[in-house]
């Protein structure tokens, strides 16, 4: 990160210490730069501080974590996610069934699905669904049920009879919090279902999150990380999840981007 955008993240986490928030337009003001500027600073940092309604909150205050924006995710650590995505495609094979989770960390991995291979889609989130429409060879299934707006996905009581009856040869997972001691956890308690039954009738469970999702506790619980096979990360979540496999714990294999 440059020098600049590193001296301003520094001054408004020292401002938010003291608690509260501070509205973007404050917060452009305080470092002398454009909204955009600060929207921009913000969404290429390490996740301490995230936007809520148009201000500025640390990420990790109890009072402000269980919000989560999908249009303010969708360009937070763009970056990061691309590459894990496109490392996390690297374990796509011809004729795989994939399920892919919802919310913007995998995104996209819709991308770089390989292009040259026959492949089924399986998903409840209703941006992933519709980007892999627009892909030659690639068979969607969506699952439905009531819609839920904030998340862009559907929820519903049959999903896991569903994804049981699939044959899952990989089930692609995102998390909202990443916990060494206290798991994987999401904001929204509907995905709770189709998390699980994905992890638990998939070939392969990948966890897919980016260093921002690490330390931090979600309010929805849905895995501990010994159930998936492999986390695709980057480089500064990996030091935490080699402590952890230096206990003796049993652990997933760690790729990172």
């Amino acid at each position: 990160m440059k020098g600049r955008s590193a001296m301003r993240l520094a001054r408004l986490q020292e401002a938010l210490k003291r608690g509260g928030t501070i509205h973007l337009s404050e917060a452009a003001k305080l470092c002398g730069v454009s909204e955009m500027t600060i929207r921009r600073d913000v969404a290429a940092s390490d996740g301490a501080m995230s936007f809520l309604g148009g201000r500025l909150v640390m990420a990790n205050d109890p009072q402000y974590a269980p919000v989560y924006n999908l249009d303010e995710q969708e360009g937070s650590h763009y970056l990061a996610k691309q590459r894990l995505c496109q490392c996390a495609a690297s374990f796509v094979e011809d004729g795989d069934t994939l399920f892919i989770d919802c919310g913007t960390t995998l995104m996209p991995l819709v991308t770089a699905l390989p292009a040259d291979k026959q492949l089924t889609v399986v998903t409840y989130a209703l941006n992933v669904a519709n980007a892999v429409s627009q892909l030659p060879n690639v068979r969607l299934l969506l699952l439905g049920g009531l819609f839920y707006a904030s998340s862009l996905s559907f929820g519903s009581d049959d999903m896991p009879q569903t994804i049981k009856r699939l044959g899952i040869n990989k089930a692609f997972i995102s998390a909202a919090g990443v916990h060494v001691e206290r798991g994987v956890s999401c904001f929204h308690f509907h995905e709770v279902t189709p998390k699980q039954a994905a992890i638990d009738n998939a070939a392969q469970r990948v966890l897919v999150a980016d260093a921002s999702k690490f330390g931090l506790i979600r309010p929805a619980y849905f895995a501990q990380l010994d159930e998936f096979d492999v986390i695709v990360t980057d480089d500064e979540a990996e030091r935490c999840l080699r402590d952890r496999s230096d206990t003796g714990t049993d652990s997933p294999r760690i790729m990172v981007a």
